[in-house]
């Protein structure tokens, strides 16, 4: 190892030097140049940048990532993985990995059974909960977190380098104005104060080399102090571009953050979704178990054969109870059409919908259709009409006018 014992003594010395210099500033015995009213201004902004955007990063991780141990476990992975120019792999997520255990219950159980049938409905509807937030969090992860993360990293790093430097011109600058001023001040009293004692031709010789170097000490001052504040002019303008940087900094934010509202409003619509749909198979399960004496005394089984990762399940029963569910919802679209009708109104459709079977009716974002109840009817449900179409529509979907 190449040890360089002159240049640590000179980086030792300029560091006791500028820890001097610290301190006589701090108890106001040395003179501080101040920045303008501009700058610090912007320095101010960007500190602040700075702390609160590593807090709402932080945040959002663990947001995203509960469990401190998963999240610092999977911290090191992405470290890793991006250090080594490798795409991160897929991780599986809570949900999915309950949706596995429900699947591996129901083949243990019996998937012919009631509680085997409703475990498979529910894994598959798990499955998709996870599937919907690993999306989720990969969009997140680019759209929001890497552009926090690359500013941190990368732009603020680049300001942080350019202050320090800064910092170090003004005390360069500083050290300069007190040096001149020092020469200045031991020229002034030189020439205050003559000594009248001497009146040998040698001494008055003497008297005017003294004269000169200090002379010449106090243009060399002069000289150095120049340079200086070029140096920290210039350096102040660099870093007030890198500062004033920080609005695109901020409007990049702005739409990174709308990003990832939207990719939250779209998971939870989606969770919302897969939910609603859950229900509506767990509730015709409880109607097809509770039903005496009738050919859907079964639960009807909605998940296809190739999602079981077990043995293959009947395969008449399966077809069967798809066809009884497949003549129910006629049956019942024609129930409804024959009830009274009840409050009839306008909605406004809030989200897009598709219908699951012909009992309902699909919607799209934004289109008015006329709405309205029947006897007995699931109070979470209404029928909708849109022309001649007519079906079951859900009122979570729906904004109510007057």
């Amino acid at each position: 190892m190449d040890f360089n014992v002159k240049k640590l003594a000179s980086d030792a010395g300029v560091f006791f030097t500028r820890a001097v210099q610290f301190t006589e500033e701090k108890l106001g015995q040395a003179e501080k140049t101040e920045l303008d009213p501009h700058l610090e201004n912007l320095i101010t902004r960007a500190d602040s940048t700075k702390n609160w955007t590593e807090k709402i990063l932080k945040q959002t991780e663990v947001l995203l990532q509960p469990n401190p141990i998963d999240h610092t476990g999977a911290r090191i992975e992405e470290f890793i993985y991006d250090k080594l120019d490798k795409k991160l792999p897929s991780r599986t997520t809570n949900a999915e990995l309950l949706g596995q255990y429900m699947l591996d219950a129901a083949i243990e159980f019996g998937s012919d059974t009631p509680y085997g049938k409703t475990l498979i409905t529910v894994a598959e509807y798990q499955k998709r909960l996870g599937g919907a937030e690993r999306e989720f969090l990969h969009t997140s992860a680019v759209t929001f977190l890497s552009p926090l993360r690359n500013f941190l990293e990368g732009d603020w790093r680049t300001i942080s380098k350019e202050r320090r430097l800064l910092e170090n011109r003004r005390l360069d600058l500083d050290i300069c104005k007190a040096r001149l001023k020092k020469a200045k001040l031991a020229e002034a009293k030189a020439a205050a104060t003559p000594d009248f004692q001497e009146t040998r031709p040698r001494n008055y010789v003497l008297s005017a080399s003294a004269s000169a170097l200090l002379s010449e000490e106090v243009d060399k001052a002069e000289h150095e102090l120049r340079v200086a504040q070029t140096e920290f002019d210039r350096q102040a303008e660099v870093t007030r571009l890198l500062l004033e940087g920080i609005s695109s900094t901020h409007l990049n934010h702005l739409r990174c953050l709308q990003d990832f509202a939207e990719a939250q409003a779209t998971y939870y619509a989606q969770c919302h979704h897969y939910m609603q749909d859950l229900q509506r198979e767990l509730n015709r399960c409880a109607n097809a178990v509770s039903a005496p004496h009738s050919s859907a005394s079964v639960c009807p089984n909605p998940v296809s054969p190739a999602f079981l990762s077990g043995p293959a399940s009947s395969g008449a029963a399966v077809p069967a109870a798809s066809s009884s569910s497949s003549q129910k919802p006629v049956t019942l679209a024609m129930e409804q059409s024959q009830l009274p009708v009840t409050g009839a109104r306008k909605a406004r459709v809030l989200y897009d919908y598709d219908a699951h079977d012909t009992s309902e009716l699909s919607l799209l974002a934004d289109e008015l259709i006329t709405v309205y109840t029947v006897p007995g009817m699931d109070p979470d449900w209404l029928i909708g009409e849109r022309g001649n179409e007519k079906g079951k529509v859900p009122v979570t979907y729906l904004e109510l006018l007057s």
